[in-house]
């Protein structure tokens, strides 16, 4: 019987920023105005900047890398799902709203093999979760560096993906994922050839030529682990390693080789009677009967206009096609009348399936743009004693005191540590101008004052205006 599969749009991105603070704009790097628009972006990041006194800053308020992709994407719609730090290394997950109910049994966890597997320098950081019924994993990787470190390369890759343990009984192990992907600096090299072939080679754009002596090309020949992962074509700079702020290779005395140390692969799990396997570069696909998925690779390059650190930064844009073997939210959640800043507030949800429910969930209400479920501008607990089936929510016009503009409200499962549902957007006005009369404006002078306020009020919470009050900003 035939099968409607739907097409999801990943943008992935793996980059050593060198402990760099972030650029300006990142907004190349996502390649925010692409079409189709990108339903997830998985951003891989390795040795932010991890002095213990930043380090622990960076866990009361997020780094800063964080904060510059979540400002850059809010705007335009998409949400932090979930993200995993381990020192130096960074895997944060943004996608759009529309999407969120959809993903589920979000779990992360870590592996460190730097320094003896104490401080964490090196190692994996991984992100698992449920998208629409279908199992992925993400894995942000650094492995130890140096070209005639090849083995222990291996070494750590197998050790990572043999320690990563999830708490789920159909998927305990990374690679007991319907797909995974695989990327960071895995630091591979190119062997044997010399600096003068290298460089003429890459100005010449003859990737080609250094394909055969790329270590993990090679290394793939001969690993079974490796074989069952794909990568595209390295069709673009080797990434490492750049003098910063330039596009020119190392020129210091150490002269380091170029080399395509940061990668991008993706591994479909295969059948369990699959014996031969129709592996193809740039698209493979799965099919265990009822639930077919496909990932097809549309672009695997670098972005040289980056200079922040000594590698740049590589981008993958991946297809994956795939039936939705889930399509009903957890809950829905309705909206009741016209929401005004003066008035009590009612609305309802409703639990369509069972899920782990809690005393603890609660209802935020956000304003449109907002950047994870924390951002909610007022909340309201579920219920008192239990979460009923169905249920009826006020907030009080006491909470609702905002500015007026889009919002939605949003359900957050405190055991599941995600948002499954959304209302649709609805609108919250200002106060009526009864209100303001009876906050003592009486006259017409008071009343175009006092809305004169409420406007400058708006404009500087929004940003459009700096608040000044008799010549000093405050």
């Amino acid at each position: 019987a035939f099968t409607h599969t739907h097409p999801f749009r990943l943008h992935v991105v793996t980059w050593n920023v060198g402990t760099a603070e972030p650029p300006a704009d990142v907004r190349s790097l996502l390649q925010l105005y692409s079409q189709p628009a990108t339903d997830l972006f998985v951003i891989g990041l390795q040795e932010v900047n991890a002095t213990p006194v930043r380090y622990i800053s960076d866990l009361i308020s997020e780094d800063s890398w964080s904060h510059l992709l979540m400002d850059t994407l809010a705007p335009m719609g998409y949400i932090k799902v979930t993200s995993v730090r381990m020192q130096g290394l960074l895997l944060i997950l943004l996608a759009k709203q529309v999407h969120l109910p959809f993903i589920r049994d979000i779990q992360s966890t870590y592996t460190r093999t730097g320094l003896f597997g104490y401080w964490g320098n090196k190692g994996g950081v991984s992100v698992r979760f449920s998208f629409y019924g279908h199992m992925l994993c993400f894995l942000n990787c650094h492995l130890a560096a140096h070209m005639n470190y090849v083995l222990q390369r291996m070494d750590e890759f197998e050790y990572i993906l043999d320690r990563q343990d999830f708490d789920m009984y159909n998927t305990p192990q990374v690679l007991d994922h319907k797909v995974v992907f695989c990327f960071g600096d895995l630091n591979f090299r190119i062997a044997d050839h010399g600096m003068h072939f290298l460089r003429s080679s890459i100005n010449n754009g003859r990737f080609n030529l250094l394909w055969n002596r790329d270590q993990l090309t090679m290394m793939k020949k001969k690993e079974p682990i490796l074989q069952e992962f794909e990568e595209g074509p390295l069709c673009f700079k080797p990434t490492y390693k750049f003098d910063r702020f330039s596009e020119t290779y190392d020129i210091s005395g150490k002269k380091r080789k170029p080399a395509w140390t940061d990668r991008i692969l993706w591994r479909i799990k295969p059948k369990a009677t699959e014996t031969e396997d129709e592996n193809r570069l740039t698209s493979s696909s799965a099919d265990d009967d009822e639930h077919p998925i496909k990932v097809t690779q549309e672009m695997y390059t670098c972005d040289v206009s980056y200079g922040v650190s000594d590698h740049k930064p590589v981008i993958a844009t991946l297809n994956l096609e795939m039936r939705k073997n889930v399509e009903t939210p957890l809950v829905t959640l309705t909206v009741e009348g016209h929401w005004s800043a003066d008035e009590d507030a009612t609305f309802t949800y409703t639990i369509l399936e069972n899920f782990e429910s809690s005393t603890w969930d609660w209802i935020g209400l956000y304003k449109i743009g907002f950047k994870r479920a924390s951002d909610y501008s007022t909340f309201a607990w579920v219920k008192d004693d239990e979460v009923a089936a169905n249920g009826e929510v006020q907030m009080s016009k006491n909470e609702l005191n905002l500015l007026a503009g889009d919002y939605v409200l949003g359900y957050y499962s405190t055991n599941m540590q995600t948002l499954v549902a959304f209302s649709p957007t609805f609108q919250v006005s200002l106060r009526k101008l009864t209100s303001v009369l009876a906050f003592g404006c009486t006259s017409l002078f008071s009343w175009l004052v006092w809305i004169q306020i409420l406007e400058s009020r708006q404009a500087v919470m929004e940003g459009l205006l700096p608040e000044n009050i008799n010549g000093y900003e405050k």
